[in-house]
């Protein structure tokens, strides 16, 4: 009963008794006992009642927060059903009676779930009063699907991820993140993902061998064939006056190095960049090397969940470290270009931009150079670069081998406004906490989309 109700119902009694003229004093003491004893039951029941609303309130507001995150693919009937178990989880006191959850989910004028639960309390004191029990009503309304995502996994798959099962681990951890992003999404198109393995090189598809992204020159130069057998460089065959024939440009098995020049980084910067490659700008081409062993085929955005799956499952390590070229195209994978198509932006939509990082170690080889110190320096200017386009990038240390932890990845973790961001950076010492560790990030990824 709502309390003003209870007040006037009191007030009158009150008047009643305070207008008698007649009566001895037990009479008078005896008539008021029922009032008095009615506020004190008011106070009690109505309290107990207000604590008992709370607890349901609390428990359906993370009823909706829940089902807000895993709602894709749910028939009516699912709905309610998680909601109902969700809810009992969470809310176990036994003096509310006649518990009752329903859900009302809808895509019209942005998608929003509403869970609503209803129960009673049975009153102690107040039924001297005629008032038997409370009835109590929550409700909890989660609304999303103004925000959109957009998440590349940059993932490292180097010879030393056959160690410790950090490979299988990357794998479990993967398949379990596509999954809280798919259920993070009510509608194709709300997220996309891309996947981004990288040893020294990145494999961006041998199929894209006649694109006009791609610059032959070094491959040309090393993979041939000269008219004398007795020669097998290109410097050679030609310094004797004999005929070098590059291979064929399909037996390319997709792999691409740095961008710059073959001597070193060039001016403009492309390493650290996404500025898009240009036909008439060699230094902004991706160059083709036939890096053995290549990785798995980059995949750009995309909401292919079983494909993604199937990728991630045949992943397989080996090769040297280089994070800055997969850092480099998991950014060119979210803003196009290349062997890259970003989605449309709907401008009704806000979205966010997220890099994930995971290496297992440090940098060891680029295509200029085989120091951390010269690797690392060239990273640190795309992570600023990054950082600048206001994407949200995550690095995850793997450190199972006493490595020391990396002031880098500390240095490149970071948030629109918070560069560092320590809050960004993890650092790990067992396989088993890749699984874990991508199972937090991906319940913050699909926070994102959900605005109470």
């Amino acid at each position: 009963m709502a309390p003003r109700i209870l007040a006037e119902k009191l007030r009158d009694r009150l008047q009643r008794f305070g207008s008698a003229q007649g009566g001895n004093v037990l009479l008078t003491f005896s008539l008021a006992v029922v009032p008095i004893v009615s506020a004190v039951g008011a106070a009690v029941d109505y309290s107990r009642a207000n604590s008992d609303k709370a607890a349901m309130q609390a428990a359906v507001d993370a009823t909706a927060l829940m089902l807000s995150k895993n709602i894709a693919g749910l028939t009516s009937s699912q709905l309610n059903t998680e909601a109902t178990n969700y809810f009992r989880a969470l809310f176990t006191r036994t003096d509310v009676a006649n518990l009752a959850v329903t859900t009302n989910y809808t895509t019209t004028g942005g998608t929003q779930v509403v869970v609503s639960a209803t129960g009673t309390v049975n009153t102690t004191v107040l039924k001297v009063a005629g008032f038997s029990s409370f009835n109590l009503n929550v409700s909890s309304t989660v609304k999303w699907g103004n925000s959109r995502l957009r998440v590349a996994l940059v993932l490292d798959n180097t010879g030393s991820m056959a160690q410790a099962g950090k490979i299988t681990a990357l794998k479990t951890a993967t398949n379990n993140l596509l999954t809280q992003l798919r259920n993070a999404a009510s509608q194709n198109g709300d997220v996309y993902v891309s996947i981004i393995p990288f040893v020294k090189d990145v494999n961006v598809d041998p199929v894209n061998y006649n694109q006009n992204w791609i610059d032959w020159t070094d491959w040309n130069a090393i993979n041939g064939s000269c008219s004398h057998s007795q020669y097998t460089t290109q410097s050679e065959c030609l310094s004797k006056n004999k005929t070098w024939t590059p291979d064929n440009h399909n037996t390319w098995n997709g792999c691409v190095t740095d961008r710059g020049t073959s001597a070193a980084p060039s001016i403009l910067n492309t390493d650290t960049n996404v500025t898009p490659p240009a036909p008439l700008v060699p230094d902004t081409l991706l160059p083709a090397e036939q890096y053995n062993p290549c990785p798995q085929s980059a995949m750009g955005l995309n909401y292919n969940w079983t494909a993604m799956s199937t990728l991630v499952n045949n992943m397989a390590p080996g090769g040297n470290t280089n994070q800055a070229i997969g850092l480099e195209l998991g950014w060119m994978s979210l803003v196009g270009g290349g062997p890259f198509t970003q989605p449309a932006m709907d401008p009704n939509y806000k979205y966010q931009q997220v890099i994930i990082l995971l290496t297992d170690g440090l940098n060891t080889q680029d295509r200029w150079y085989t120091d951390q110190a010269s690797i690392d320096a060239r990273q640190q200017l795309t992570c600023n670069n990054i950082n600048a386009a206001k994407i949200t990038l995550y690095t995850v240390q793997v450190n199972t081998g006493g490595d020391p932890t990396s002031t880098l990845l500390q240095n490149c973790a970071g948030s629109p406004g918070k560069y560092p961001d320590s809050d960004k950076f993890f650092l790990l010492t067992s396989a088993n906490a890749i699984v874990t560790t991508f199972d937090q990030i991906g319940t913050a990824l699909s926070s994102l989309r959900v605005a109470q």
